[in-house]
């Protein structure tokens, strides 16, 4: 069991050690919010991915935006008053438990993640309040993950909990069976509880964006993250399955509780990321 401003390993869970030798997917991803625990080796493929893709940096940011959003729905409307965020990635700005203890100063958060420069960071973000833990896990094992005490002290899952898997299900191959442990995680929810997701989308064939969403693909593939998978419109869909969609239903990030009409055009790589936020009857 974690207590605040400790840093729990659930499940058995083991952290790699940190290697800056290779690229990271969290902080590349860091890179493209704008923050600084990143190497080298990071930017390089923060700089291969730019010259092809100039805005995909932006989507990245727009994700944030989105999960600002999300949770302030949740905290508010929705009146749900713990999380747990799988994946969260590094500390930056506008964490998730700050933006629902915003809303809600009761609001409990509890952060997973497998990356070792992000369990080291986590630490930190625990700092602040009682209310916020952060743990090590594996999250396509639910089956440990949710029964592990350093998440049972602190979320009750007799009581709606709002369930995030933002920006990672692209890091699972279909070797993993993604769609089968996000059922187990929705399984073990409370009725009344949300489900929120944020994914890389890939463009139907025929589409003008087709292309770079291989190039994308690929590209990241090689440099960073070998196992992600950019899936379809209907495969992501399907991970919802059985849930009530909030209006608008599954579309770019963008068009989810957007705060007014776009200004700007929006670039293709927009057709790259998608978010939805669903129901548990």
């Amino acid at each position: 069991m974690s207590s605040a401003g400790e840093s729990a390993v659930g499940g058995g869970f083991v952290p790699g050690p940190i290697d800056t030798t290779k690229p990271s997917h969290a902080r590349v991803f860091d890179l493209f919010l704008g923050g600084k625990d990143n190497f080298e080796v990071d930017r390089a493929v923060f700089n291969q991915i730019s010259q092809f893709a100039p805005a995909l940096p932006l989507i990245v940011r727009e994700q944030r935006k989105w999960l600002v959003r999300v949770v302030r729905f949740l905290a508010g409307p929705a009146g749900v008053d713990q999380f747990l965020d799988c994946g969260s990635g590094l500390p930056t700005t506008q964490n998730t438990h700050e933006i629902a203890q915003q809303v809600n100063s009761d609001a409990t958060v509890v952060y997973v993640d497998n990356d070792p420069v992000v369990i080291a960071h986590g630490k930190a973000v625990l700092e602040e309040n009682d209310r916020t833990h952060f743990i090590g896990g594996d999250l396509s094992r639910p089956d440990l993950l949710l029964n592990d005490p350093a998440v049972t002290a602190h979320l009750d899952f007799d009581r709606p909990v709002g369930l995030l898997h933002v920006g990672i299900m692209h890091l699972f191959t279909e070797a993993q069976h993604p769609v089968d442990f996000v059922k187990q995680y929705l399984d073990r929810l409370a009725p009344g509880s949300y489900y929120a997701m944020a994914a890389m989308c890939m463009p139907e064939k025929d589409s003008a964006n087709y292309a770079l969403g291989r190039k994308v693909e690929q590209t990241l593939k090689k440099a960073a993250v070998p196992s992600l998978t950019l899936r379809s419109y209907a495969q992501l869909l399907s991970y919802v399955d059985g849930l009530e969609l909030l209006d608008p239903g599954l579309v770019k990030l963008s068009q989810w509780w957007p705060d007014g009409p776009a200004v700007t055009r929006t670039p293709p790589e927009a057709d790259l990321a998608l978010g939805v936020v669903a129901r548990k009857p």
